[in-house]
């Protein structure tokens, strides 16, 4: 995985879907996908610290049977680590970050800010995870849009979800590192007020959907966090967290992505292996706090896409 300065350059068959916390259409009589197995765990940086990362994360993961990428670099000591980081997925919930961003790449080209309707659907979008809010924000950008800001932050391997499906952007877990990255450090896309504007809104993620990547994470350490999470046919439980962890003596970030997924609980419980000890072995001295365990079932059901308004989605968030 490679970390540097940041550069300006349905399926047919649709029905009824669970789709936890994104917008999505099923394909039809596809059959359960085998899980892939993944590469070893690359780390380079700090030779002590990238060689317990590596065993570390490797441990965490055995005897799992679901496909997981992981990211995560550590600016402080230059350490990073990468397992499949070019394998691509759903992207879920996860791409709303982006939709974020490319609304804030959007008003800088137009030297403008947020209008108090765009704050509001933002607000809802990363805090709440509200489906109906990144769908009019999805509409109001447009994939040119989407993807100009791709291509602002280097996301090369990002593919908009076409259609208004954008919870089918297929995402790697080397672009979403890209994308933490440039939101944790001074850069050329995003100025120093959007990209606080993003952490802003990714630390007021509401309790519930607080599980993830911050499992593990001290009490000493800011935490921006985002999460996806999403059922189909092919490929089980996508199951994504993202995250961001700053304050004093502390710059680091972390991807965890996942398919192939029994339930939804599975992918958690896969991605918090990897935090905790990524946590662990970042801050040696410092107490872990306690993870949240989300609900076994999602909770909140939200409108369909008004771009797709004949096809009969059911989603829901935790």
């Amino acid at each position: 995985m490679t970390h540097h300065r940041i550069s300006r350059r349905a399926r047919g068959g649709l029905s009824a879907v669970l789709a936890a916390g994104v917008l999505v259409p099923v394909a039809a009589g596809a059959a359960p996908a085998a899980a892939v197995t993944a590469p070893a765990v690359v780390c380079t940086g700090k030779p002590e610290l990238a060689a317990k990362l590596s065993q570390d994360i490797t441990t965490a993961l055995g005897g799992r049977t679901y496909t997981t990428s992981v990211a995560v670099f550590d600016r402080t000591t230059g350490t990073s680590c990468s397992l499949g980081p070019a394998r691509a997925y759903d992207s879920a919930s996860v791409v709303k970050v982006t939709v974020l961003g490319a609304l804030l790449l959007d008003a800088q080209k137009n030297n403008r800010v947020l209008t108090a309707t765009e704050k509001n659907l933002a607000f809802a979008m990363i805090t709440k995870s509200d489906n109906a809010s990144t769908s009019t924000l999805w509409k109001q950008l447009g994939v040119a849009k989407v993807q100009a800001f791709l291509t602002a932050v280097g996301m090369t391997q990002t593919v908009p979800g076409s259609g208004g499906y954008w919870g089918l952007t297929r995402i790697t877990a080397r672009d979403q590192a890209r994308l933490l990255s440039m939101l944790t450090v001074k850069n050329t896309v995003l100025t120093e007020s959007s990209r606080g504007y993003v952490l802003y809104l990714m630390r007021g993620v509401v309790a519930s959907q607080r599980w993830g990547t911050p499992a593990g994470a001290p009490a000493g350490v800011v935490v921006q966090v985002k999460n996806g999470w999403l059922q189909r046919a092919t490929y089980g439980w996508r199951v994504h967290s993202i995250g961001a962890f700053t304050g004093t003596g502390h710059n680091y970030t972390m991807t965890v992505l996942t398919h192939d997924n029994k339930t939804m609980t599975d992918g958690v419980n896969t991605i918090q292996a990897v935090a905790r000890v990524v946590h662990k072995d970042l801050n040696p001295t410092a107490s872990p706090t306690t993870a949240f365990i989300p609900p076994a079932a999602p909770q909140e059901a939200v409108p369909a896409v008004p771009e797709a308004p004949a096809v009969p989605l059911v989603t829901a968030v935790p």
